[in-house]
């Protein structure tokens, strides 16, 4: 057949880029679409479609919005193209990010975004920690949007309660495609989260104990009879023995082993003074001696 190219038939065919009054979703005629805004599409005029079906685009089809006068913008997808000529209808929270009333004029532009590697999120309240599991809920909001931006707030719906979430960061790029990848998230502590306090130990002094050293040795405290006569004074060997009890030998050197019984030569040599000398007999001699 024939060969035709759009770019010889429509020599002023450029780019998508269009100036549309923008108006939230709950303004749209005909039955409410309560699930455009909780998402990050939006619905555009069947114009753009004629226009984006001329020139060579990737898809999915990825939008810029920008509100020049406060130079505000977002990314977003598109779920249909269904609205009047010159109106483009948009979610409240995108509306609320951008800054915008409705009926004001807004810059809808095609673009191109990176598939998305990382983002992260920081809840607005510390109310979104009572959900169990936030990781599923946030992957199960996240189906009904397109790309992410940084520093947008997107809101979450969760047993019938609004969580709002900023991205406070995304990779590669400030805006990335979240259409069929795998995307690391990670969760930033919420605005007005405090650590719970921990009691102070400061006024607690703290002993601790190397057992690679030598112990202290213990200090024995005076006491007083209330019968006001002296105290016995304590024995000193008995004293040392029961301080020396399970503590380890720390002069040990390798090679060397030793065995402690705790009694010195003096003591050693009475044990011995004190042993009965006995004789012994031969059984045979037994009954011959008198």
């Amino acid at each position: 057949m024939f060969n035709i190219r759009y770019d010889e038939v429509f020599p002023n065919l450029g780019p998508y880029r269009k100036q549309l009054k923008c108006y939230p979703v709950v303004m749209m005629q005909g039955k409410q679409r309560e699930e455009v805004n909780k998402g990050g599409k939006i619905i555009l005029p069947t114009s753009a479609l004629d226009h984006l079906t001329r020139l060579h685009i990737e898809f999915p089809m990825l939008f810029k919005l920008t509100n020049e006068k406060l130079k505000r913008e977002t990314h977003c997808g598109v779920l249909e193209f269904i609205a009047e000529e010159g109106r483009c209808y948009l979610p409240y929270w995108m509306m609320k990010n951008l800054m915008i009333k409705e009926g004001e004029i807004i810059s809808v532009e095609y673009t191109k975004l990176p598939v998305a590697e990382f983002a992260k999120f920081q809840p607005q309240s510390v109310d979104f920690l009572e959900i169990s599991n936030p990781k599923a809920v946030l992957e199960n909001t996240l189906r009904d949007f397109a790309c992410l931006s940084k520093g947008d707030v997107i809101s979450i719906n969760y047993n019938d309660k609004d969580y709002e979430v900023c991205i406070l960061e995304t990779r590669p790029r400030n805006a990335v495609s979240i259409i069929e990848c795998d995307m690391d998230v990670d969760f930033a502590p919420p605005v007005g989260y405090q650590e719970p306090v921990k009691p102070s130990t400061s006024g607690v002094k703290k002993t601790t104990f190397n057992p690679l050293t030598k112990p202290p040795e213990k200090t024995i405290s005076q006491g007083y009879r209330l019968d006001g006569k002296e105290k016995k004074k304590p024995d000193t060997h008995s004293v040392k023995e029961e301080s020396q009890k399970s503590v380890p030998f720390y002069d040990y050197r390798i090679g060397l082993l030793r065995f402690h019984h705790n009694f010195d030569e003096t003591e050693e040599m009475e044990v011995e003074a004190t042993k009965p000398d006995s004789k012994g007999y031969r059984l045979k001699d037994i009954g011959t001696k008198a």
